[in-house]
């Protein structure tokens, strides 16, 4: 049974159920139970959160636009991201870092032409990724632009730094994408996802994937990733992949005759081994296109950590339209 948690807000605050995790032995020891964000915040010795600021502003763009009631404005959805990442501080959040896709395509795109280029982003979305960037360092939150690699590869590197500094007792990849499920490690590198409220653990991507998080990227490769542009192999789906990956572990580790193959109950094995072994390059291609890069230089967790907005907070607010970002941030202090 993998990890999953939910998350809810009452009169007190964020209040979280954690399924199956340790937080502390005297609170939690198996089963679920509910505790206030604020009390893990004081209670676990650091914790750090890693964001995926281009979801985040197509999450405030589209959840604005959800159906249709309203054209969101200028600036709507720059404002959003800042408001929800006002309130994961407001929730205990200390260690905090957000990436983005400061231009769209990356060192992926000369590898293949298929790869997603952005042209399918809509115009108003485009624009205010610099304008979320800099919103966001007013807030005086770390953020890392990304031009040559992708805001999943500078997360995957900011997960690996985390998870290497023996002060932090868990690191939160705050995104739903796939991608990011081959940097998860056991219960103390997890993603969530905001809009849901739900955390996955090592447990939880084996559970949904039908593979440990290392296969991650030769599960992508071969059932393809519409949102990257990642096409997959025909025949390969999500079912049969998981079966023989689950075996295999990696694109290489397949044999290239179906009668070698050991996954019993696997249907079409002849057509899938065959497809495999005409286009393995091709599969080894879109494995690198999936594989997340871990060496981006994104600092130290100490360098993460909030405190406080920059002088030119208030400014930034006013030219935006949300001046009363500026008390909730005060508030923060107190």
């Amino acid at each position: 049974m993998g990890l999953w948690f939910s998350s809810c807000t009452t009169s007190v605050g964020l209040v979280q159920t954690f399924v199956g995790v340790d937080i502390d032995s005297s609170m939690v020891r198996s089963g679920s139970t509910t505790v206030d964000s604020r009390w893990i915040a004081k209670n676990v010795s650091m914790q750090v959160h890693l964001v995926d600021g281009t979801y985040e502003l197509f999450r405030q763009h589209f959840g604005a636009t959800a159906g249709g009631t309203r054209t969101p404005g200028e600036f709507d959805a720059t404002t959003g991201v800042l408001a929800s990442t006002i309130q994961l501080l407001a929730d205990g959040a200390t260690h905090v870092g957000v990436a983005s896709d400061h231009s769209i395509e990356s060192f992926r795109n000369e590898l293949f032409d298929g790869y997603k280029d952005g042209s399918g982003m809509p115009p108003e979305l485009t624009v205010q990724i610099p304008l979320m960037e800099e919103a966001l360092v007013a807030l005086g939150v770390t953020v890392w632009p990304m031009v040559e690699y992708e805001a999943d590869d500078a997360l995957a590197s900011a997960a690996a730094v985390a998870n290497a500094d023996q002060r932090v007792e868990r690191v939160l990849i705050v995104t739903p994408d796939k991608d990011l499920g081959q940097c998860v490690v056991g219960d103390r590198v997890v993603q969530f996802d905001r809009r849901k409220g739900l955390f996955v653990n090592e447990a939880g991507v084996v559970d949904k994937f039908g593979v440990p998080p290392e296969s991650i990227a030769d599960w992508l490769a071969l059932v393809g990733d519409t949102a990257d542009g990642i096409p997959g192999l025909p025949g390969w789906g999500a079912k049969s992949t998981s079966s023989v990956l689950a075996r295999y572990g990696h694109l290489e580790e397949i044999p290239d005759e179906a009668g070698r193959w050991d996954v019993p109950g696997l249907r079409g094995a002849a057509k899938l081994a065959g497809t495999l072994a005409e286009r393995r390059d091709d599969a080894m291609l879109f494995r690198t296109l999936a594989t997340v890069v871990t060496n981006v230089d994104v600092g130290s967790v100490d360098d993460w950590q909030w405190s406080g907005a920059a002088p030119g907070f208030s400014t930034l607010c006013d030219r935006i339209g949300a001046p009363h970002l500026v008390a909730r941030v005060e508030r923060l202090k107190r």
